[in-house]
């Protein structure tokens, strides 16, 4: 196995190419990142590292705009998707400035993609250490979530989870996700909330939920607003695990 990872365009016997095994080995140590497409929403969650008392956490973010109608977050190493997110946000413009046009979610998901497999094939580099969730509302106002890793493939979801508490969230999406439940914005929200739950504790001071609405500015919910959301779920958990009262 050791002679096989020294080189990145070496493939292994059995067909591996470990550094990109690997790349998705530095995804799973990532934070916890999960998007849900709604029926006239899209929400962004991930979780929130506790920084250092005089650090300033305006400076530390896992959800990034890429142009006015698309949105990023990611898992992974941050300087890797620093880079990335710099080309995706110079394509960006650069569509603009060409087309006199916004790029579709698809287009940007494409090349960020393409990026992320360029890297996997060239001497000299090694892949990104990211997979990234991108969200964002097409000409015609689709929703669309799609999903990347540091191979170069990416998907369209419904819902979906990465980092290292993706299998849980994933499962408890799976399980939970209905049409009826993201056909407000509430409930989307709620269901973004109750996912991350699963896995990162503390409450709300740890959970980052941002939300895109149709034709308006990306929000990102406050401290408070997602704690309220939180008190609510445990208790409509508490209600339902209390005995009912015998007749």
């Amino acid at each position: 196995m050791a002679k096989y990872d020294r080189a990145i365009t070496v493939f292994s016997p059995d067909g591996h190419l470990f550094q990109v095994e690997y790349a998705l080995e530095a995804v799973k140590k990532g934070v916890t990142a999960l998007g849900v497409r709604g029926k006239d929403v899209l929400v962004l969650g991930v979780e929130k590292k506790s920084t250092l008392k005089l650090q300033d956490p305006r400076t530390v973010r896992k959800i990034v705009k890429i142009d006015e109608n698309i949105v990023l977050a990611f898992a992974g190493l941050t300087a890797d998707a620093r880079v990335l997110v710099n080309k995706a946000r110079i394509e960006a413009q650069s569509y603009r400035l060409n087309l006199d046009d916004a790029p579709s979610v698809e287009y940007m998901t494409r090349y960020i993609a393409g990026v992320q497999q360029k890297y996997t094939q060239s001497g000299g580099v090694r892949p990104f250490g990211i997979s990234t969730l991108i969200i964002g509302f097409d000409v015609d106002g689709t929703p669309k979530l799609y999903q990347t890793d540091p191979s170069g493939t990416y998907s369209a979801w419904k819902a979906n989870s990465t980092g290292r508490g993706s299998k849980t969230v994933r499962e408890y999406l799976e399980k939970n996700w209905e049409e009826e439940t993201v056909s407000s914005e509430e409930g989307t929200v709620r269901l973004a909330i109750k996912a991350l739950m699963e896995v990162v504790e503390s409450g709300g001071k740890n959970i980052e939920i941002a939300v895109l609405r149709r034709g308006k500015e990306l929000v990102i919910l406050d401290d408070a607003v997602i704690e309220n959301h939180i008190t609510q779920i445990e208790k409509e958990k508490e209600e339902t695990k209390a005995p009912s009262p015998s007749t």
